[in-house]
C-alpha cells in the first residue's frame, strides 16, 4: 500500500522553492531516513506530507487523501488526524500536564484515552512527572511525552524531525525501539535526523536543494537539469 505519493511537488517558502520538484513514493511499514544538510528541504518535506504546508504545484497524496494544490481543506484536516508529528521542540501545551496533553491529543484524533498510562510507561516517563505541567518538564521529558502522544493516537504515519534531540543515550535507544515497534505494527515512519540512524532505517533518501538526489531503495538517476537549476536558484 502506498502511503505517500509525490509527483513534481513544489512548495514555496518566502517566494523561494523550499521543495523544488519532489518525486517520492513511500509504502506502508517503511522507516525512511531523510538526510541532507540544513536547508536541504527535510523539514519542509515533513510539513508538506503532514498537511501543514501547501504545495504550489505537483501531486501530493497522503493516506489516500489528495493534498495537491486546489484540494479540499477537509482532506488536509482529515489527514492530520491520522498523522503524528514530533518536531525539534515537542509541540505540547505548556499549561497542561503530560497526562492532560495525551488526553487532548487522543480526543482530537477521535481515539479513546485508555492507553494514556501505558504510553507514558512505554516511553519511560517517571511517574512523578505525569501530573507536572509540560512547560516545567525538561526537553528530554517533553520529547518523551510527544512520542507517547503518537502511541496514544495510533498514528498511521509518523513524521519525526530530529526525534533524538534533547535525549541521552538511553532516550535515543528508546526512540529507536518505539519506532521499530510502530513499523512492525504497520505504521510508516519518516524521520529527518543528523544522528546515525542507518541501522534503524529501511530506506535512506537524500535531499539537496529541495530535490531528491539519492534513494537507497532503487537505482536513482539525477533529476532533470531544469529542476537542478531551479533548486539552486
Amino acid at each position: 500500500m502506498q502511503v505517500v505519493t509525490l509527483e513534481g511537488a513544489i512548495a514555496l517558502a518566502g517566494g523561494f522553492p523550499a521543495l523544488a520538484g519532489i518525486n517520492l513514493d513511500i509504502s506502508r511499514g517503511e522507516i525512511v531516513l531523510l538526510r541532507g544538510v540544513n536547508g536541504a528541504g527535510k523539514s519542509s518535506l515533513l510539513h508538506l506530507i503532514g498537511g501543514l504546508t501547501r504545495a504550489s504545484s505537483g501531486k501530493v497524496n497522503v493516506l489516500d487523501y489528495d493534498l495537491s494544490p486546489g484540494s479540499d481543506a477537509a482532506q488536509r484536516a482529515a489527514v492530520r488526524r491520522r498523522v503524528g508529528m514530533v518536531g525539534h521542540d515537542a509541540a505540547l501545551y505548556g499549561d497542561l500536564t503530560a497526562v492532560e496533553n495525551l488526553k487532548f491529543f487522543a480526543g482530537i484524533s477521535r481515539v479513546g484515552t485508555q492507553g494514556v498510562g501505558d504510553a507514558l510507561e512505554r516511553v519511560q516517563l517517571p511517574e512523578r512527572t505525569h501530573d507536572v505541567p509540560a512547560g516545567q518538564l525538561s526537553a528530554g521529558q517533553r520529547q518523551r511525552v510527544a512520542l507517547a502522544a503518537l502511541i496514544v493516537r495510533r498514528a498511521e504515519l509518523w513524521l519525526l524531525d530530529e526525534p533524538h534531540a534533547g535525549l541521552d543515550t538511553s532516550g535515543c535507544d528508546l526512540v529507536d525501539d518505539v519506532v521499530r515497534e510502530a513499523a512492525t505494527a504497520g505504521a510508516t515512519v519518516i524521520m529527518a535526523s543528523h544522528e546515525h540512524c542507518q541501522d534503524l532505517a529501511t530506506r535512506i533518501v537524500t535531499l539537496t536543494g529541495g530535490i531528491v538526489t539519492a534513494d537507497s531503495s532503487s537505482s536513482f538517476s539525477s533529476p532533470p537539469a531544469s529542476l537542478s537549476q531551479m533548486s539552486s536558484s
